[in-house]
């Protein structure tokens, strides 16, 4: 029988048989704890990201149904973003009423302040946190007693205005300049296909020329040398030119007493009805919506010389604006979808001569195309075409012009148009949304 030895304690202590199995069980344990942290930290950065995309997309969604509904609306619309994005038998309720705010935003701070009533800007918060009873579980962190993450994410999107929109020349077809014009500091001429010129053309400093891809503009032989300050002034990009598609819905909104669209000059909501198709200066009353139904035939003409003045005038029928005639604080609007929408003699002026002060605009509409022949004079004044402007020799717009149009523009000789910065609160514009935040 072979006895036991017990081994003495120096020679147990220094006995290393089975250290490599207990090192191995530490490092197993070890990467457990890692993987598994690694697990719950994956978890809830993939939860953040899943919060942050419904969280901008709902604020995307309010704040342009904001544009034209009420605030309850436009939170409904942001719940059913959010709802798309993250259901709430997968998430619980991410999206409270209370977590869709309206209100400004300072961009030189920084800070949303919520106003009741706004338009200009949301910020919306999604959540899953304890308090919602939607907080992400953890896995092994649930061992040292963290049992779940809280999370809030937040979103803020506020409108703008495109500056090319507000003064300038905005196709979604070609631009056709000719020769000889000038585009003063602040200028934009952009076009989502091409921007076409003749020579002589001058382009001061910080004028903008844009189209989808800049090196396709279409010029005469040494046409850069020829054209001065158009290499700076080119650039390249595109919009989406949503004015032009709601021109339909702004007519309409005019024809209503009271609607958002309605200028302020019109203070009455009696609507005065026409019946003649030549307008004169004594058919035209001050502060009132004026209407006039066409039944075919020839165009309404507004006589020689009339001045009209806070004016809101509806057609269906082609318009035709006699010499001399005067626009300010007026809006002339047509459904008539002719290629002679909108016609004049010379001399047309849209807006008063004011140097950019406020107030004194004027703004031409139509679901057709507009011509005008020499002289046409824009003093922060607009003109919106569903299809194409076209205007001759010698327009002036150094106090201000916008001119949209869903075809194309062409413009001759000799123009001189300028930014004005001011005095075109009234002209209309469609907005545009971006995420600050």
């Amino acid at each position: 029988m072979q006895s036991f030895k017990m081994p003495n304690g120096r020679a147990f202590a220094q006995d290393e048989r089975g250290a490599t199995t207990a090192f191995i069980l530490f490092l197993i344990v070890c990467c457990l704890f890692v993987g598994g942290y690694a697990v719950d930290v994956g978890n809830v950065m993939t939860a953040r990201t899943k919060l942050q995309i419904a969280a901008d997309a709902a604020a995307h969604a309010a704040l342009m149904t904001r544009e034209t509904k009420s605030e309850s609306d436009s939170i409904l619309a942001a719940h059913n973003i959010a709802l798309q994005n993250m259901p709430v038998d997968r998430f619980g309720t991410v999206l409270r009423d209370a977590d869709v705010q309206f209100g400004e935003y300072d961009q030189a701070s920084g800070t949303f302040t919520p106003v009741a009533g706004e338009r200009n800007a949301v910020r919306v918060e999604t959540r899953q946190e304890a308090n919602n009873g939607n907080a992400i579980s953890t896995f092994l962190l649930k061992l040292v007693g963290f049992r779940e993450w809280n999370i809030t994410t937040e979103a803020i999107f506020i409108t703008y205005y495109p500056s090319c929109l507000r003064e300038g020349f905005v196709a979604e077809d070609q631009v056709d300049l000719q020769s000889n014009n000038s585009f003063m500091n602040g200028f934009c001429v952009h076009s989502n296909a091409q921007v076409s010129m003749n020579s002589n053309n001058y382009f001061e400093p910080g004028t903008v020329v844009s189209m989808p891809d800049k090196t396709q503009v279409d010029l005469p032989n040494s046409g850069f040398e020829s054209n001065v300050g158009l290499v700076d002034a080119l650039h390249s990009g595109s919009w989406n030119i949503r004015i032009v598609s709601r021109i339909d819905e702004l007519i309409a909104d005019l024809a209503v007493y009271g609607s958002r669209q309605m200028p302020k000059y019109i203070t009455s909501s009696d609507v005065v009805v026409l019946t003649n198709r030549n307008v004169e200066q004594i058919h035209l009353k001050p502060g009132r919506i004026h209407r006039f139904a066409c039944r075919g035939g020839a165009a309404m003409t507004i006589k020689q010389d009339v001045i009209m003045d806070k004016v809101v005038l509806i057609t269906d029928c082609k318009v035709k604006f006699e010499q001399g005639v005067i626009l300010t604080d007026t809006v002339v609007a047509t459904t008539e979808n002719s290629a002679q929408s909108v016609t004049s003699a010379s001399s047309l002026q849209v807006g008063k001569n004011d140097n950019c002060a406020a107030g004194g605009g004027a703004q031409i509409i139509t679901i057709g195309s507009m011509a005008f022949p020499a002289d046409l004079q824009i003093y922060g004044g607009q003109l919106l075409a569903v299809n194409d402007i076209q205007f001759s020799a010698n327009a002036d717009g150094i106090q201000g012009a916008a001119i949209v149009a869903g075809g194309t523009i062409s413009g001759t000789s000799n123009m001189e148009m300028g930014f004005c910065g001011s005095g075109m609160e009234n002209n209309f514009q469609a907005e545009y949304f971006k995420l600050v935040y």
